[in-house]
């Protein structure tokens, strides 16, 4: 059987900032997240020192050095959403979740609307739906089936129904310089 480790001692405010900092430098974070994280800490080895510990105060320093940036976090996280397909939907909730709001939150928010047609045709592609399906779907059942998945994908009803509704003719290049674009482009023309 193995000796019990001893608990972790208590934490003092050079050990806060040196966890804060250590948290940082491994990973690219938000104000929420890392305020969330000390907090934890705090909880599971307790506080030393005299007075309360000065999370929001550390965190805002933190921000203002430039070690967290929540608009850049936000705007690198939602580029990657938008690239798995996910729509503006699923990219609020995953802002909120990690606490970026007001300015911020608007302004990323903004950006994926602009690209949530891409997004959710290149949804579309990967899961094989609409257009890019072997076969069309044969009852309705299937349509909403596929209209379903884009929805949970976080995109808007109305453009699932019009991806899902998309065939393989409405693909076929229309003129000498379509032949050059590829399937999603094309219809990302389309449905524009």
């Amino acid at each position: 059987m193995r000796p019990r480790k001893s608990p972790p001692p208590p934490l003092d405010a050079a050990k806060l900032e040196r966890l804060a900092l250590r948290y940082v430098e491994r990973y690219a974070t938000t104000r929420g997240r890392l305020t969330d994280y000390l907090s934890r800490k705090l909880r599971e080895r307790g506080w030393d020192s005299d007075g309360a510990p000065a999370v929001e105060p550390l965190v805002e320093r933190f921000a203002e050095l430039g070690y967290v940036d929540d608009r850049a976090w936000g705007e690198a996280r939602a580029a990657a959403m938008a690239r798995r397909g996910l729509g503006t939907r699923r990219v609020r909730q995953a802002l909120g979740a990690a606490g970026v709001r007001g300015e911020d939150a608007e302004a990323i928010e903004a950006e994926s609307a602009d690209a949530a047609l891409a997004s959710a045709v290149a949804f579309a592609r990967r899961k094989r739906i609409g257009a890019f399906a072997a076969v069309p779907p044969a009852d309705r059942a299937a349509v909403e089936r596929q209209v379903a998945q884009l929805v949970r994908a976080g995109h808007d009803l109305a453009l699932a129904r019009r991806i899902v509704r998309t065939t393989a003719d409405d693909l076929a290049p229309m003129s000498r310089s379509d032949e050059l674009l590829d399937d999603e482009t094309r219809l990302i023309r389309s449905l524009s």
